[in-house]
């Protein structure tokens, strides 16, 4: 019998949640103290099973992201209400909680290796690789490793494979829903191209206000609804529809960019 307890992909769970509550206590001050994180709907998580759940979210950095998202989530599994306060909940975090990335991004230095422990479930891109464009066929060891990830907890996945907004969905993800029939819970994010670097590690502007809204679970016939009718709901719920441009049009958006960024700092809200 080994001495210490592993996941399924052989990470042992001690040295996890190790990573995990010193990697939470870095992070921290990004969400509460450099910038301020607006949480609205966590009281689902807690409603939420503990396995085959599926999180999906419109991406904004490669990490910072997906930092939050393990604070939201463990806050609110220890009673926080839409608050971040008091960083003890960290102390004992849910430790089966996925998140999938690409391969290439998690081996690309030490820091995302690390992070890969604390949680990645790494699959290889199938239509980017080394900057350039390609089109690959689908790993079905990839959509296994997914699968074991539901089977054992939660997963998070950002469905546009990339931190570009509007992006389409992959039809990988309404794949995925339809063959392990997760409970899916969709998140919308913003702020977090303001306030920081595209890898999600250096912080790039203080004071804005970043805000995550998790939504109730999606209503899917998993049976009878088409890859396509998915990709439709996925992209409405984390508001990634191209239609939702008409209320601001691309180059009124573009042009507006930093008026935006303006009315999103939050000094009068401490």
């Amino acid at each position: 019998m080994p001495i210490f307890k592993r996941n399924p992909f052989g990470h042992i769970l001690f040295l996890k949640k190790w990573l995990i509550r010193i990697l939470g206590v870095i992070s921290h001050g990004r969400y509460r103290r450099f910038n301020k994180l607006q949480i609205e709907g966590s009281e689902i998580i807690r409603e939420l099973p503990d396995t085959n759940v599926l999180f999906v979210s419109n991406h904004q950095t490669y990490f910072a992201d997906v930092a939050a998202m393990m604070h939201v989530f463990n806050a609110a599994l220890k009673g926080r209400v839409d608050s971040l306060k008091n960083i003890g909940y960290i102390w004992s975090p849910k430790l089966n909680i996925y998140f999938v990335a690409a391969k290439e991004t998690m081996k690309s230095g030490l820091l995302p290796k690390i992070f890969a422990y604390a949680g990645s479930v790494s699959i290889d891109r199938t239509w980017r690789s080394a900057g350039k464009n390609v089109n690959r066929q689908v790993k079905m060891s990839d959509i296994s490793s997914i699968g074991n990830a539901l089977n054992d907890g939660w997963v998070i996945t950002f469905p546009q494979g990339t931190t570009k907004p509007f992006n389409p969905i992959r039809r990988g993800t309404a794949h995925i829903i339809k063959t392990y029939k997760p409970t899916v819970i969709p998140i919308v994010i913003d702020g977090f191209r303001r306030s920081f670097d595209k890898k999600g590690l250096m912080i790039k502007k203080r004071n804005v206000l970043q805000s995550m809204v998790i939504k109730k679970p999606m209503d899917i016939d998993y049976e009878n609804e088409t890859v396509d009718e998915i990709v439709k709901k996925i992209e409405l719920e984390i508001e990634q529809d191209p239609s939702m441009l008409k209320v601001i049009p691309p180059e009124v958006y573009k042009k507006s960019e930093e008026e935006l960024n303006k009315k999103r700092t939050f000094w009068d809200v401490y």
